[in-house]
């Protein structure tokens, strides 16, 4: 792909859009540390912003993640439309667009959520009511269960695939290399995970409301996190995902300052994953020599 289809603004936008998801989630695991802590209940993305709105500067900052948000979710799109990170059109990159493409909408959900928060009208709320809509509707429609059903395995596997990503380091694609990054891998690695971990579990509910037809079975971020202090050693495990969540803003905020655009970037930038296969093919050639 030529890099004019990539236009210069993107990359910005993308930054902002990154920073303000990391700002999101520092917030979010700080609010689910403290539930862990004190035994209040978890909150949810949409419950975290709207703690914001009666903060000193909480409307003003509102619409700085709103428009954060719209970045981001723009950025997705034109990601998927443009191909700009080379995902390819065979099936595994039009599923890679797809998916970047439902991001594209989850943030665009969330930026009408901090836009309406800075106005002064109440959020779509955290306690799953999203899910439980998403639930309800297609348990309307024709083969609704399985359609619930499905929706639920997707998400599953979305998931998974966030810890599929830190086990593979994919991430380390479209990441530049730096020492910064090369120092924050491990953070970023049990970011990942505690991200897939919720994503899993808001899945498991929604396959499960698809198997009893009932859409209140369905649950958002605030049931999966209390679902997880449910288990042994519940208020440890629900602090650990906490840290996780904030090692997942520590993730964006890494994707904000050193995330690469393939269709923008020059042939100079070495992104983490070359300069590890650099690497083993350095240590390669040395073994060849000691045998020669």
């Amino acid at each position: 792909m030529s890099q004019s289809r990539a236009p210069a603004w993107v990359v910005p936008m993308m930054r902002f859009g990154y920073s303000a998801r990391g700002f999101t989630y520092v917030l979010l695991g700080g609010l689910v540390l403290s539930a862990a802590m004190t035994g209040g209940q978890a909150e949810s993305t949409q419950s975290a912003l709207a703690t914001l709105r009666g903060q000193p500067f909480g409307p003003a900052l509102l619409w700085l993640l709103a428009i954060g948000f719209l970045a981001y979710s723009a950025w997705r799109f034109i990601c998927a439309g443009m191909d700009l990170e080379r995902r390819g059109t065979d099936a595994k990159g039009i599923i890679a667009r797809i998916g970047q493409s439902v991001s594209g909408l989850v943030y665009g959900g969330l930026a009408v959520t901090s836009a309406r928060l800075a106005m002064g009208a109440g959020g779509s709320g955290g306690g799953g009511n999203g899910t439980r809509t998403l639930a309800s509707w297609l348990l309307e429609q024709p083969m609704g269960k399985w359609l619930v059903v499905a929706a639920g395995l997707i998400t599953i596997g979305a998931g998974a695939y966030y810890g599929v990503k830190a086990w593979k380091e994919s991430y380390k694609e479209h990441m530049a290399a730096t020492p910064t990054s090369q120092k924050l891998d491990p953070v970023i690695k049990g970011g990942l995970v505690a991200h897939g971990i919720v994503i899993a579990i808001i899945g498991g509910f929604l396959a499960y409301a698809g198997w009893t037809s009932d859409p209140s079975d369905a649950g958002g971020m605030t049931q999966a996190f209390e679902a997880v202090r449910a288990q042994p050693y519940g208020q440890v495990l629900l602090a650990a995902l906490a840290v996780g969540l904030v090692g997942f803003a520590v993730y964006c905020f890494v994707e904000a300052r050193y995330r690469i655009v393939p269709a923008r970037a020059g042939d100079d930038v070495t992104t983490l994953a070359a300069q590890a296969r650099n690497k083993v093919e350095q240590e390669g050639r040395k073994a060849a020599s000691h045998v020669s």
